[in-house]
């Protein structure tokens, strides 16, 4: 199967019947999960790592070893930069062959936070390859980024910063986080409705560690497209390691090997079933 683009995953979608999944993987391994979670529930998939992830998994080993497993896969696979951070980095993600990147532009006031989306934009364009920004602050740490506070998302910069930045796909905040959550989240799906009323390109969803299988449907119900998983695919292959070690104290390499593959693959599989992906490639 071809290596595809985010929008041809995201566009596809019909109305709000179901979201695309968007899944963290930092090794072979968790590569090897997803995709073989995407496989064998006939789904599309987009496998992405964030910058704030690339001491653990550096992006000049890990990244054409992604477009590799994108392209091995039977299912259409994108392969996508989470949280990009630096134009060095957003630059060799496209080099490399990903097919999006994402611009967290969030820290910045909303001026120059569009200024700067629109230079990867300009960048992304020359490599055919599609970009996702931030509006508001999603909050938590993404990897080794500092830790920032929840900021909802208002409509009115929304709007603004969809038209003005020619983003592909926008990652609003309605009191998600990423992480494991201290306290229950509190959802503003009221104000997802307004901004998936006021712009015309898919809506994403991060910090979906944790949260319900109703809190899932009423995001993607109300105009969410993509969702962003990774604590959760980490701590799942963490707990699958301790499992076997605990079950079978001489484990070797490979023991521990395949106990990642496994756990990658039973929590994508799990989440995609949440999202309604089953058959939908």
């Amino acid at each position: 199967m071809p290596l595809v683009k985010m929008t041809e995953l995201l566009h596809a979608v019909p109305g709000n019947e179901y979201a695309v999944g968007s899944f963290n993987v930092s090794d072979m391994e968790m590569a090897m999960g997803a995709t073989k979670a995407a496989e064998d529930l006939h789904a599309p998939l987009i496998m992405q790592i964030a910058e704030g992830r690339l001491r653990y998994s550096p992006l000049e080993l890990l990244g054409p070893m992604m477009v590799a497993a994108a392209k091995r896969c039977k299912m259409p696979t994108a392969v996508h930069l989470d949280h990009g951070a630096t134009m060095k980095t957003i630059r060799l993600a496209l080099e490399i062959g990903f097919t999006s990147v994402m611009f967290d532009g969030s820290k910045y006031p909303l001026e120059e936070n569009i200024e700067k989306t629109k230079e990867v934009v300009r960048l992304a364009s020359f490599y055919g390859a599609a970009v996702e920004g931030e509006i508001g602050s999603i909050g938590g740490a993404e990897g080794d980024m500092a830790e920032s506070d929840v900021s909802i998302t208002k409509v009115e910069d929304a709007k603004r910063f969809a038209e003005e930045t020619g983003i592909d796909a926008m990652a609003v905040a309605i009191g998600t986080a990423h992480g494991n959550y201290k306290k229950k989240p509190e959802l503003r799906i009221d104000r997802l409705k307004e901004i998936a009323a006021a712009v015309d390109i898919p809506l994403v969803l991060h910090g979906g560690t944790g949260l319900t299988e109703q809190d899932f449907q009423n995001c993607l119900s109300n105009g969410i497209k993509k969702i962003n998983i990774a604590t959760a695919s980490y701590d799942n292959s963490a707990r699958t390691i301790k499992e076997v070690v605990q079950a079978k104290p001489d484990a070797n390499y490979f023991d521990l090997s395949d106990a990642i593959v496994q756990g990658t693959y039973q929590n994508v599989k799990k989440h995609m079933l949440i999202f309604g992906l089953k058959g939908r490639a």
